[in-house]
This record gives C-alpha cells, structure tokens and sequence, in this order.
C-alpha cells in the first residue's frame, strides 16, 4: 500500500497543509509538531514523491544528456563533467545512449519532453534543429555537444577539430612519415569529416607526403582491429608508415592487429596516433600518442550554458575550445 501525506497528517493529528510546511518550509512550523509530523513519517516509512511535486512545479530538477555511444570513454567523461557541474545547482542527469541511432536519439527526446527536464544536452546523430525547437517552445531549452551549432540558433560547446587533425598529421610528418593512413568513419560523422579535413590540410604543405582514407563503419576497437589487419596484410613497402585514428577506440584496435596479431613494429614500422586522450590511452601496449580533448570541461561548459538558456539568455553562444597534442612513444621519431 501506497502511504500518502494524508495518512501522514491523520496519524499526525495536523493538516495535510502542515506536513507540507514540515517537509518544504519546516522553518514555519513549531519545532514540537515538526517533530510529531516526522514520527508518523518514520512510524509509516512515507517517501516523498519528488518527481511528482517537481512536474506540478512544471520543470523537473533533472537534465537530459543524449550522448553518441556511451561505450566510448570519451563521452564518458563528459558525462561526468556536466553531473558535477549540474550537482552543484542541485540538479541531477539523466543519461541517454542513442548509439548513433536516429530513432533512439527520437525516443530518449520524447521521453525527456514527457519529464519536462530542466533542459536537453544533446550530441546529434544528423539535425534536430526542428525537434529541438520543439523542445524550446515548450519552455526546454537545449545545447549541442561536442558538435558547432549551425547559425546561431542554438549554443553549443565543441572542440576544433579540424585543428586537431592538422595537428595530428603535422606531428607524424614531423617526425618523418610520410605514407600516412587516415583511419575512421563512418564519413557522415561530422567530428570524422573535419579531423579529416584537418589532416588533408597537413599534407597539402608537404607535397613529399600522401594520405590514404581507411573507413570504418563505427568509431570502435573492433573497426580499428579490421583496418589493422589490412594494413598488416599488405606488403610491408605498400603500407603507411603513419596511421592517424579518428579516435582512441580505433588506434587501440590497429595497435592490436600489428603488434599482438601480427609483427609490425610501432612505431619502428608504422607509427600510431589517436583522437580524445581516453584515460587508459597512456597504458596501451605501446602508449599511444593522442590529440587531447577537455572531456570533463566541455560537459561541465555545457551545464553552464544550459542554466543561462533556462535563465533567459538573451544570446545563444558557441563554445571552441582548442586540442592539445600529446606525445607518447607509438610516434616516436626514427633515427
């Protein structure tokens, strides 16, 4: 049986408008019936029914994050960032993995609509643009994740890719490769298409070095053990001498089909670097090099920017932040 604040009150001898000052305002309340309201709490075990009080208020104290795949660190630690970021205002997230699937990502934002969250974080699988202002008419402002907003009709938090990638490639040819595999995809992800971009743009400024696309289905070990093993199978002058891996996931799978699969030095044959500077990247086989992201910064940004959407910002802002470039010893230079 479900305990009720009336049964509170009846076994209180107090009105039901007094078990609702002692649980909200128990300030107003005389400390002796405080203490009488809280006895016939403890005495029928009555839980407080949050999610019911806070829909009637017309907004819940919980924050909707959609992510691409919860599998990858990455978004992880964003995750993490905008929870620690959100529990500072008393907010909590509620976490959804859309698996890159257009028809999940449809799902977790009616559901976030039915809970009348605080607000949505959002890294899309194509453009919700149109759903989105659905969300926002309805008073759920939303902010992009880790992907620019197009115009300005949204704020957003992203990280420049396309410098990322140049900065990538620049390091494996200054470290004196110069038949470098590009690894990932698919190609309509926007991150892939713009570290790729970036890595173009590198190349383009050496005229002695080549770059080659190996695309992959998914941003996961397993694509990345696949293009691995076709690289490893080539003879060893047709291979690159470099591979740049859309992220961290797929570097740590090539890494696995050449030197735990097969035979291929790294980096004396083929150097390797990654994309996101996942926590484990430094304790891989041979610790991977990576271009680093702000995980933890870019959720807790987020946050911050969803909580000035919900206040009435006047402006919606776009948040770059810059990569870092991390070195390790699977791009060590030859001698």
């Amino acid at each position: 049986m479900t305990i009720s604040v009336k049964d509170v009150a009846a076994l209180a001898g107090v009105s039901v408008g007094t078990v609702s000052n002692v649980l909200n305002r128990p300030e107003k309340v005389a400390p002796a019936t405080v203490e009488r309201v809280q006895g016939a709490i403890d005495e029928l075990g009555f839980v407080r029914n949050d999610a019911a009080r806070q829909l009637r208020a017309g907004r819940s104290r919980s924050i909707g994050l959609i992510v691409l795949d919860v599998r990858n660190p990455f978004f992880t630690d964003v995750a993490r960032g905008a929870e620690l970021r959100a529990a500072a205002d008393d907010l909590s997230i509620l976490l959804g993995n859309s698996d890159d699937d257009p028809g999940r990502e449809s799902g977790y934002l009616d559901l976030f609509e039915q809970q009348r969250v605080h607000g949505v974080l959002i890294t899309p699988v194509d453009d919700v643009s149109a759903r989105l202002d659905r969300l926002r008419a309805r008073g759920i402002p939303a902010v992009l994740v880790d992907r620019l907003s197009d115009g300005a009709d949204f704020s957003s938090v992203s990280v420049d890719d396309v410098h990322g990638g140049r900065l990538a490639v620049s390091h494996l040819i200054e470290t004196g490769r110069r038949r470098i595999a590009f690894v990932g995809g698919p190609a309509t992800v926007r991150q892939v298409a713009d570290r790729l971009e970036g890595a173009r743009r590198a190349v383009a400024q050496h005229p002695d070095a080549s770059l080659e696309v190996v695309e992959t289905s998914a941003l996961t070990v397993l694509e990345g053990r696949a293009a691995g093993e076709l690289l490893r199978d080539r003879r060893p002058d047709e291979r690159p001498d470099a591979v740049f891996a859309a992220n961290d996931l797929l570097a740590v799978g090539v890494m696995q089909a050449l030197v735990m699969l097969g035979s291929v030095a790294v980096p004396g044959e083929i150097a390797i670097i990654g994309y996101d500077d996942i926590d484990f990247s430094a304790a891989t086989v041979v610790p991977l090099s990576s271009i680093r992201q702000p995980s933890g910064l870019i959720g807790r940004r987020a946050v911050e920017l969803l909580l000035a959407e919900v206040e009435g910002a006047d402006e919606h802002e776009q948040v770059v932040f810059q990569p870092e470039l991390v070195v390790r010893e699977s791009t060590a230079g030859r001698s």
